[in-house]
C-alpha cells in the first residue's frame, strides 16, 4: 500500500465525521424541541415544522459526507 492510498483512506475517514456532526446536531435539536413543546404546547405545530426542516438539513450534510467518503474510498 503506497502513501497516496493511505491518504485517500484518511480522507474518507475524515469525510465520515460529517455523520458524527449530524448526529450530535439532531440530538441537540430533538432535546430543544421537546423542551420547547413542554413549555408552550399550543405552538407545537410551528415548532415541529422548524424541527423537521432542521433535521432534513442535518441529514443532508451527513449524506453528503457519506457519499464523499464512498467516492474517496473507491478511488483508493
Amino acid at each position: 500500500m503506497d502513501t497516496s492510498n493511505i491518504l485517500f483512506l484518511i480522507g474518507a475517514g475524515i469525510a465520515v465525521v460529517a455523520g458524527l456532526g449530524a448526529g450530535i446536531g439532531i440530538g441537540i435539536a430533538t432535546g430543544r424541541t421537546a423542551e420547547a413543546i413542554s413549555r408552550q404546547p399550543e405552538a407545537s405545530g410551528k415548532i415541529m415544522t422548524a424541527f423537521f426542516l432542521g433535521i432534513a438539513l442535518a441529514e443532508a450534510t451527513a449524506i453528503y459526507g457519506f457519499v464523499v467518503a464512498i467516492l474517496i474510498f473507491t478511488k483508493a
